[in-house]
This record gives structure tokens, C-alpha cells and sequence, in this order.
């Protein structure tokens, strides 16, 4: 589900937990390294 936000968060959650947070890393991450975190 995609959930709109502010203050420049960018945040990837897979059932409820945390992936990729853009405010922690600083950064946009690329597609491969989201696939990477989200693949069995």
C-alpha cells in the first residue's frame, strides 16, 4: 500500500515492518537494494 507523507520521508514497509527508511539512510535507496530487503 502506498501512503502519502511529508517532511521528505521516503519509507518502504513489508506487513508492517520497516525495510528502508530514506530519513535514517539519508538517502533515496535503488530498486535493486529495496527488492533485495523485501525478496524471501
Amino acid at each position: 500500500m502506498l501512503e502519502r507523507a511529508g517532511g521528505g520521508a521516503f519509507e518502504v514497509s513489508v506487513d508492517g515492518r520497516l525495510v528502508y527508511s530514506k530519513l535514517k539512510e539519508g538517502r533515496f535507496p535503488s530498486e535493486d537494494e529495496v527488492l533485495d530487503k523485501i525478496r524471501p
